[in-house]
């Protein structure tokens, strides 16, 4: 019976010898990239605008959010676990939905990452003009920039081990915060006027001040600080023992997302009012300097520093190995299919590279709107790429049930039924941003991108079936 492993839709620029990827990723590795790139920027600064939204009932479009992505890992790993050498998720896009939306899903999946990284570059920008304003911010840019790219330019075990230490300072934090807020709510120290207290979730306007249309409209900001997670299937064909380290990433996610989203926001919000979250600093700093804790808040500040160097170092990790899926699928320059015998795809960084200088220069240019014009687009790729993998694996179910193929050993719970509320979770996502006047631009945007991206796909994939005809 035939399989998804050994079955291709396309033919593809096979790598030769000196040209593969270097298996040097292990479980603690591969686990820690997906965090790395999840929390960040999107966490520890974009929470704030999703909290000016919907106040403190923000848990609740963090918890419907992180059940949708546990869905779509879940549907990403079974298949993931079917194609142990894919670089990227054209892989497996191509195998059950066609060369055409291979295509757009790869390039969409780099357009989500390309505006996540800027969106961290910028987030460090932000970081450190709290300390130092007087200092162009584009120095700290260009310094950051480079520093990634030369963390990317060497060995992948190299890569692994520093993103492991670096996600491990970030979450050790966010468990120390937690530990913190607890002790200041149950001592009720702080500031006149800022004692910590839960009654702050329901106080000041109550639990969902907006009512429903304000968790709704969260979602869309939500769905950015989620946005990366996913990377975890760009880890696959350098992991040493895909089989047993991608399942058990992935069955962690729900208690590291309570842990580290609902935990670390829910104590925040417990610690003063909501109300006095600007967004002009990581809301994280200002609760600390609220409740009379400046200096705790100058060591979280230094952590949200290294969360978005983090996340921007993992990124740009899953974006090169996306440009190299792409090209050797035919999809991109062939040269970003080449592999330096360190087992890098040297060519596919440097663009990467290229793309954050594009983002510096956008920063200076338009320094006062770059972040959320980057979080919305970045919201709309996400959730576009969550629904592709959600789609794909779909299909494969479905061959599955016909006997086309085996029954896989990592298979979703309940499906189809928790795979269709999770669909149905981020279709809402875009209705939300479709419903707000801001959002809306993002979203008539990336309609736009994805019917060219689909036009440009088709051309291509004509063009190659001519040339191999």
């Amino acid at each position: 019976m035939p399989t998804a492993s050994t079955a291709r839709s396309d033919s593809t620029d096979a790598p030769s010898a000196g040209q593969h990827l270097e298996r040097g990723l292990s479980t603690r590795h591969i686990t820690f990239i997906a965090l790395g790139t999840a929390i960040g920027t999107g966490l520890f600064l974009g929470s704030a605008s999703a909290i000016q939204v919907a106040g403190p009932a923000v848990l609740v479009a963090f918890a419907l959010a992180g059940f949708a992505i546990f869905v779509v890992m879940r549907a990403m790993g079974e298949m993931l676990l079917r194609h142990p050498d894919a670089t990227s998720f054209v892989d497996f896009t191509e195998s059950y939905l066609g060369r055409v939306m291979g295509f757009v899903m790869g390039w969409m999946f780099a357009l989500e990452m390309a505006l996540v990284g800027v969106a961290d570059v910028t987030a460090v920008r932000i970081y450190l003009g709290h300390w130092w304003p007087d200092v162009p911010g584009w120095i700290w840019m260009a310094l950051v920039i480079a520093t990634v790219l030369v963390l990317n330019l060497v060995a992948v075990r190299f890569f692994g081990e520093t993103e492991f230490w670096l996600t491990l300072l970030k979450v050790g934090a966010i468990v120390a915060m937690i530990v913190l807020g607890i002790g200041l709510l149950i001592s009720g120290a702080g500031l006149p006027g800022s004692e910590p207290s839960v009654s702050h979730l329901w106080e000041h306007g109550g639990f969902a001040p907006n009512g429903l249309s304000g968790i709704v409209l969260s979602l869309s900001i939500v769905a950015f600080a989620f946005g990366g997670i996913e990377t975890l299937g760009m880890t696959v064909a350098e992991t040493d023992d895909p089989e047993r380290a991608l399942p058990k990433a992935v069955n962690t996610l729900p208690w590291r997302i309570a842990i580290f989203y609902l935990g670390s926001i829910g104590v925040m919000l417990c610690l003063a009012p909501w109300t006095g979250i600007t967004g002009e600093n990581s809301p994280f700093v200002q609760v600390l300097d609220a409740v009379g804790l400046p200096a705790a808040g100058h060591v979280l500040n230094a952590v949200v520093i290294i969360a978005a160097f983090s996340a921007l170092n993992a990124i740009t990790y899953a974006t090169a190995r996306t440009l190299l899926g792409l090209a050797r699928h035919g999809r991109a320059p062939r040269v970003l299919g080449q592999v330096h015998p360190s087992g890098v795809p040297v060519p596919a960084v440097l663009v990467v590279g290229a793309a954050l200088v594009v983002g510096l220069v956008a920063n200076i240019v338009w320094p006062g709107i770059i972040f959320l014009a980057l979080a919305t687009l970045a919201s709309f790729a996400t959730v576009f790429v969550w629904l592709v993998i959600l789609a794909a694996h779909a299909v494969m179910r479905w061959r599955v049930a016909r006997g086309e193929l085996e029954p896989g050993a990592f298979p979703v719970p309940l499906w189809p039924g928790l795979s269709l509320v999770a669909a149905a979770l981020l279709l809402v996502v875009f209705g939300a941003m479709g419903w707000s006047a801001d959002t809306r631009p993002a979203l008539v945007v990336g309609l736009v991108a994805t019917v060219v991206l689909t036009a440009i796909g088709w051309v291509s994939v004509r063009a190659r079936e001519r040339a191999d005809a």
